[in-house]
């Protein structure tokens, strides 16, 4: 079992990265600082290193894509697991809502922006770091989730499911190690106190609730807008220059956000 063991340490391999603009070899920090931050040790520090290799890596025959497709399937087991026992009285439908919540990209990155797990990355990817940057800074207006309000880079999501991966691998299948590896680092967990409905479902749901008629206008090609009409009464609008699907879903947000000034003052007007 490779929990904690202490293990001689092996020579560092793969600890640069290609400058994309530049050509030139920049020096990234040790993959023990990886270890350090999962308080694991890995037998094979050939999944390490592989965990955290982007295809756009020059010269490298291997990516983290393998290991993050088995890590995916993992963190799914393990919150499936989780939420069974944790909830004996939830309904399928509901553990299915609280898992994707768990283990959807903004929640992951999420956990490699909170543990600076990014820094470790092998890639020639000359936007990323940018993109990291934005997105580390949006977050902080939404402080458990955004439900689809902030662009996501899906590199940070990627590489703690292949981390994921590379774990379950290297300790023989163990969920029960990974579990103990991963539990504390995954937090704050959403709960079904703290899950909150996505804006666009949370918009319908309401509209329907009071009878009234939710249309969505798409702008995105001509000024990369959506607007929202209820009851041919314009009471959201979103714009996202890069996702179209985050235009529409800060417009039900902003929806929400009207919908009772505006309608109240709807209801006023038809009152007098």
């Amino acid at each position: 079992m490779a929990y904690h063991q202490e293990l001689e340490p092996e020579p560092e391999v793969g600890a640069l990265r290609l400058n994309s603009e530049s050509n030139q070899v920049e020096s990234l920090p040790s993959l023990d600082g990886v270890e350090e931050i999962l308080g694991y040790k890995f037998e094979n520090r050939r999944l390490l290193e592989e965990a955290f290799t982007d295809s756009s890596f020059p010269d490298k025959c291997v990516s983290y894509e393998r290991l993050e497709h088995v890590g995916d399937s993992v963190l799914n087991l393990l919150f499936t697991k989780e939420h069974y026992f944790k909830y004996p009285d939830l309904p399928p439908g509901a553990l299915t809502r609280l898992r994707a919540a768990n283990v959807n990209t903004e929640k992951l990155a999420r956990v490699a922006i909170k543990h600076r797990l990014h820094r470790f990355l092998r890639h020639k990817k000359p936007l990323l770091e940018e993109q990291i940057r934005e997105f580390s800074q949006a977050i902080l207006d939404y402080p458990l989730h955004s439900n689809g309000l902030v662009d996501v880079p899906k590199v940070l999501a990627d590489i703690v499911e292949s981390l994921i991966g590379a774990v379950f691998i290297d300790c023989n299948s163990s969920i029960d190690i990974v579990w103990k590896v991963f539990k504390d680092l995954l937090k704050p967990i959403i709960s079904q106190e703290t899950l909150k409905i996505h804006p666009v479902t949370e918009l319908y749901e309401e509209c329907q609730k009071k009878h009234l008629k939710v249309k969505f206008v798409d702008l995105w090609k001509e000024n990369m807008a959506f607007n929202v009409f209820i009851d041919d009464q314009l009471v959201g609008r979103g714009t996202h220059g890069l996702k179209k699907e985050i235009a529409y879903n800060r417009a039900a947000k902003d929806a929400l956000d009207n919908i009772g000034r505006i309608l109240g003052k709807k209801d006023s007007t038809d009152e007098s």
